[in-house]
């Protein structure tokens, strides 16, 4: 078994953290196994060097390993990318092609972003995680496949699971051994070291001395939060290195390029409250859509009743329907109390023979009205999601997944709703 010096070398991986130690540790004890294991911990703390460790000291080192970002996939592909499809399946589907699954068998997969699989998916991955069978799209052939499971999130499973949004037996069956990687923020000690080793790489990748930062600049750059974890780190070690012409870099200069600490919260964070707050918002508007569709409804109503009829005399329940349309008090609307000369006036013969002789016109009137009305009434809810996602999109920039997260849907919902609306 080797030592955890030498996976740190043999994969490059910096840090001397006890956290990080103890991580690699339960990597290297599995690995000979053929458990399934779940990676966990914040966006950019390298899960995916886990996967890479256990598969390179596993029995299944010489066997195929593939990496799958469940993520990127849209929903409507992923258990074809994954299970494989027949000729014919669906609309495209040209020919046979086999899914990850089958070309992995005897390997290794590493299913990241997991957390993000649709439930209907996820009943599949189950079926393959306990009896190792799985069918492909199209076809009613049961397939047997000997493959490795190793997954990674960033998602809190515990809350997507209370949420219906991740099957609770699958959770378990991935997370025989669960592996957790520490943010950079715990791992102090190592943030100054990874900064010289970004700072080192880019100054031999761009061909100029490296940057070195001042003491203020270090005490600055340990204590700062690192939302983005290990990538953030990475990045702003080379806009540095490719922008500063002068090679230390003060704490001055080393804040231009970090964001606001007071907006930099760690991305482990729940964001229930961000979720819960657009969705009641939406189900308010979906409720006063619904109101103001059933007010029309009925004032239509009463309006051809009245247009039809000609009756002076309106009815309790109209009286109500037109004050909660209005909004008025009842003891600033009267109703009854006029006689029916004043609400309608006596008419001549003359003006009673010429509305029969235009009685075919009313008609016309009528039925005008009412298409209009019901033009009025087109409002409808696919009109209010494509204006929904049109400002989460300009609110962000273009950014799907940040639009996403703001509407409280999955990344590849979004994908699935810009090509069905033609965005």
């Amino acid at each position: 078994m080797e030592s955890i010096q030498a996976i740190k070398q043999r994969f490059e991986i910096i840090g001397n953290d006890p956290k990080l130690n103890r991580s690699l540790e339960k990597a290297i004890q599995v690995a000979p196994t053929d458990i399934s294991v779940l990676v966990t911990g914040e966006s950019g703390v390298g899960k995916e060097s886990i996967p890479k460790i256990i598969h390179a000291l596993s029995h299944r080192k010489h066997g195929k390993y593939i990496a799958v970002n469940c993520g990127a996939i849209p929903e409507g592909t992923i258990d074809s990318e994954l299970f494989g499809h027949e000729k014919g399946a669906f609309t495209g589907a040209t020919s046979t092609r086999e899914g990850y699954f089958e070309v992995a068998d005897g390997g290794t997969i590493f299913l990241d972003e997991v957390g993000e699989l649709p439930l209907t998916t996820q009943v599949r991955l189950l079926r393959v995680l306990e009896n190792g069978e799985f069918i492909k799209v199209g076809s009613s052939k049961v397939q047997k496949t000997n493959v490795r499971i190793v997954a990674a999130t960033n998602v809190n499973m515990q809350e997507a699971i209370e949420k219906g949004k991740f099957r609770e037996d699958l959770y378990y069956r991935l997370s025989t051994v669960e592996i957790l990687l520490p943010p950079l923020r715990d791992r102090k000690d190592d943030i100054h070291i990874l900064f010289r080793k970004f700072a080192s790489d880019f100054a031999h990748k761009y061909k100029m001395p490296p940057i070195r930062l001042t003491e203020e600049a270090v005490q600055y750059l340990i204590r700062y939060r690192w939302s983005g974890n290990i990538r953030q780190l990475r990045n702003i070690a080379e806009q540095i290195s490719v922008l500063e012409t002068n090679r230390e870099v003060s704490v001055a200069t080393l804040r231009g390029y970090l964001p606001n600490e007071g907006n930099n919260l760690p991305s482990v964070i729940s964001n229930t409250k961000k979720e819960n707050d657009f969705s009641n918002e939406r189900e308010i508007l979906y409720k006063v859509l619904f109101d103001m569709k059933a007010d029309l409804n009925d004032l239509k109503k009463l309006t051809l009743e009245l247009m039809q009829n000609g009756n002076t005399n309106i009815q309790e329940d109209n009286k109500n329907l037109i004050q909660r349309i209005y909004g008025q008090k009842e003891d600033n609307v009267i109703f009854d109390e006029q006689p029916k000369a004043e609400l309608y006036p006596a008419r001549s013969e003359t003006e009673i023979h010429q509305e029969e002789i235009h009685d075919d016109d009313l008609d016309d009137d009528n039925f005008l009205f009412a298409e209009t009305v019901e033009e009025e009434e087109t409002l409808s809810l696919e009109a209010k999601e494509i204006e929904l996602i049109k400002k989460a999109l300009e609110r962000n920039k273009g950014k799907r997944k940040a639009a996403a997260d703001e509407l409280g849907i999955s990344e590849r919902t979004l994908y699935r709703k810009i090509k069905q609306y033609d965005l």
